[in-house]
């Protein structure tokens, strides 16, 4: 089965191996020492501070596979300047039909997704119904809250 790829500003990617530096050098570190003196503390079978101490041990872990997945898998978006049609790293503003007002995201991949910040995954049902479109054109788009018609008004 072929991986997913993870769609990504080079600033996204940065910001991933970043943290994922992070997490090998320092916070490894940090939840081991936590381990060892929770050890000290006793019987293993009733000591929370170690119990805690390996849930987070499993979590940091867990996230250092899944960022050197996701940055395996890393497609940087180029901006190619084409500004008409709807994609991945292009800022969209459309009008929800008949009068809604004007709202404006980016649409990045599912590792930089922030809606409260203007950033929404491709894999979103909004950018999936907008990816491919020009300027001018109206969609019904599928989302969780119903169907909803809108018009694109501009895309950088």
């Amino acid at each position: 089965m072929a991986e997913k790829l993870h769609y990504m500003t080079a600033e996204g990617k940065a910001k991933l191996e970043h943290e994922l530096e992070y997490l090998k050098t320092e916070k490894r570190k940090e939840v081991v020492e936590r381990i060892k003196i929770a050890r000290g503390f006793g019987d293993l079978s009733e000591n929370s501070e170690y119990d805690a101490a390996k849930d987070e041990q499993a979590f940091v872990e867990a996230r250092i596979q899944q960022l050197e997945l996701m940055i395996r898998n890393s497609v940087i978006i180029e901006d190619d300047e084409t500004t008409d049609v709807v994609k991945i790293g292009k800022s969209v503003t459309f009008k929800e039909l008949p009068d809604g007002e004007e709202e404006t995201y980016q649409i990045v991949g599912s590792a930089e997704s922030d809606p409260f910040n203007g950033k929404i995954s491709n894999d979103s049902p909004m950018a999936k119904g907008l990816i491919g479109l020009s300027v001018g054109e109206e969609v019904s788009v599928s989302t969780p809250g119903g169907d909803i018609r809108v018009k694109i008004l501009k895309v950088e």
